[in-house]
């Protein structure tokens, strides 16, 4: 079997019930998401942006994985050597659909970092000002281990030597329209790497394909992953 760069999007766990960012045109209880996703906007309202994650750490708990998730955790767990999964995502529902190996670019919801001497840990409980590190004891620095706007995503050498090594690319869920992940598909046509995108519907990076398959994640998923040699149960 070939190299496969998977690439996954808010799209693959829409079917799941996670709210993102931009619902509600962008805004969160009358805010712009800059003024809670930026090391700006967290200087400013630390409060705020803590409301707001752990709204959204309590609300991923509640989701549960759909067969899009499951479909390609069988797909890594068969083909381990072969299928680099890679999701702008920051909920877990890949792991918890069963993949062995992601890689989080934008960062996990259920993790955070102090500021002031970067460790990490997983978290699922609400965080605030008062938090104190578990490292270094300072309170006030614990965030969000999450890549804000104007912060550099996660693992950007290592995703370009994964996809460098790829036959296909199959960017899944994911508009292509947000940098540095939306440059992927480029890298990949200039490699002359085989893309495929499958989306609920064509998006404004679909004529950089070389095939695309339009339809709910949770059915065109588990039909592409038995194309590569998996079993899957498909969703009616």
């Amino acid at each position: 079997m070939k190299r496969i760069f998977i690439l996954t999007g808010a799209g693959i766990s829409a079917e799941s019930g996670v709210p993102t960012f931009r619902d509600a045109g962008g805004l969160w209880e009358g805010h712009d998401v800059m003024e809670v996703a930026s090391p700006e906007g967290f200087r400013r309202s630390p409060g705020l942006v803590h409301r707001f994650y752990n709204q959204r750490r309590a609300d991923i708990q509640l989701r549960i994985p759909n067969a899009a998730h499951q479909a390609i955790a069988e797909l890594q767990a068969r083909y381990p050597e072969q299928v680099t999964l890679v999701t702008q995502n920051v909920d877990d529902l890949h792991e918890r659909g069963g993949s062995p190996s992601v890689i989080h670019m934008h960062g996990e919801l259920l993790r955070v970092r102090c500021s002031y001497c970067s460790y990490r840990c997983g978290w699922s409980d609400a965080l605030s000002a008062e938090t104190i590190c578990p490292a270094c004891r300072r309170s006030s620095g614990m965030r969000p281990d999450i890549v804000w706007f104007g912060e550099m995503p996660f693992f950007v050498e290592v995703i370009e030597e994964k996809l460098q090594q790829a036959d296909a690319f199959v960017a899944i869920g994911t508009s292509g329209l947000v940098y540095p992940a939306a440059g992927l598909v480029s890298i990949a046509k200039s490699l002359g790497i085989r893309t495929i995108e499958l989306n609920l519907q064509k998006t404004e990076a679909s004529h950089l394909f070389d095939e695309v398959i339009p339809g709910p994640a949770s059915q065109t998923v588990p039909r592409w992953c038995r194309s590569c040699g998996i079993a899957t149960e498909e969703t009616p």
